[in-house]
């Protein structure tokens, strides 16, 4: 769990470092800022690679289909697997 750290402090702590260290201490920060852009902009792509994957009607219909169901526990029990399962 993230502990919530005022925005004064850091300002406190910027304050108190050695103006040799303010570009270290700039850098620093910048590269925090690009790695949460990236993050965010993989999302993104992963939610558009999400959209644009299109069911053909067969798999649409298997998966609206009762037929062939079988429920996680008697899965588990007839293939014979480790995991548990819905």
């Amino acid at each position: 769990m993230a502990l919530a750290v005022r925005k004064q402090l850091l300002y406190e702590l910027i304050d108190r470092l050695n103006e040799a260290d303010h570009q270290t201490a700039y850098d620093f920060l910048t590269y925090l800022l690009d790695r949460a852009r990236r993050e965010q902009m993989m999302w993104e792509r992963i939610d558009e690679t999400d959209e644009e994957e299109v069911l053909t009607e067969e798999e649409r219909q298997q998966l609206q289909s009762d037929e062939g169901y079988m429920a996680g526990g008697d899965a588990k029990r007839e293939f014979g697997l480790q995991v548990d399962l819905p």
